[in-house]
């Protein structure tokens, strides 16, 4: 396609196999924009498309994620507020006509089930910081383990007597992420042996958020990047039997990002070569 809409607080640009979105860095800008700053959205990705009134005469182009596509929504799980979708672009009223045609020529670039769930993540993960403050916890990933570091002041009794705490990405099944723009936010690792105690401020494996700990624009790209790493990982042992290019590709793709140790990458290689002999 080619073309392009510029928007309040992002431009986006259409191809014939993507949507590539730049958010705009400005003051009335939500932060979580500035942090995202631009994001390639493959069409597989796309379950629909909607062209709604907006307020103040604009009209307001949204995508619509398809199930199981991108991290970063998975792990918002609903809880963005409709100014901080990055799905969502909001125009002048008098474009209503481009924007509609740019939803027409979209939705004919969909696959034929767009809203069955993906089996993997599409979308890249948006790059984390590397450290989260929390109210109770600096929490740390280095893309293999997660690692809870107490605060004296912030952490309870419980938290604070058992000691600083790390769980390898191979040990979680998922990541819970509650919005501090909400009461109770906090973020939890859910463990693949055990459960957590349900307060997040006794739960080993959870941090809690309050007033300037764990601001949106920090905490969700950094769950999100958590959650990519453990469906990245559950998805190694059971690679669908593509071609061996592709799933050598996706193995490099993976220990490249740190998800998989040499040793791994070294025998998941072997195997896939000796299987497509």
């Amino acid at each position: 396609m080619g073309d392009v809409l510029a928007g309040n607080h992002a431009v986006w640009e259409f191809d014939s196999d993507s949507v590539l979105i730049r958010f705009a860095r400005g003051m009335r800008t939500p932060r979580l924009f500035h942090a995202l700053g631009s994001r390639r959205i493959p069409l597989e990705a796309v379950s629909g498309v909607t062209v709604t009134t907006g307020k103040r005469d604009s009209v307001v182009l949204r995508a619509v994620p398809r199930p199981g596509a991108d991290p970063l929504m998975e792990a918002a799980a609903g809880q963005l507020r409709e100014a901080c979708d990055p799905y969502r672009l909001v125009l002048p009223g008098e474009r209503a006509p481009h924007a509609a045609a740019f939803a027409d020529a979209l939705l004919s670039r969909l696959g034929p089930d767009p809203a069955e769930p993906a089996e993997r993540f599409l979308v890249d993960v948006p790059r984390p910081p590397l450290h989260l403050k929390a109210y109770d916890a600096r929490v740390g990933f280095d893309g293999t383990a997660v690692s809870f570091r107490w605060s004296r002041t912030g952490a309870t009794s419980t938290k604070w007597k058992a000691c600083d705490q790390r769980y390898p990405v191979s040990a979680l099944t998922g990541v819970e992420w509650r919005s501090p723009e909400g009461p109770g936010g906090h973020l939890r690792l859910l463990l693949r042996d055990a459960a957590g105690d349900p307060r997040p401020s006794h739960d080993l494996a959870a941090a809690v958020f309050g007033v300037g700990y764990g601001s949106v624009h920090e905490s969700l790209p950094f769950a999100a990047a958590v959650l990519a790493a453990v469906r990245g990982r559950a998805s190694v042992s059971s690679v669908p039997r593509a071609r061996s290019g592709e799933r050598l590709h996706h193995l490099s793709e993976l220990h490249s990002a740190g998800l998989l140790t040499d040793a791994e990458y070294a025998a998941l290689r072997e195997r896939f070569t000796a299987e497509s002999l």
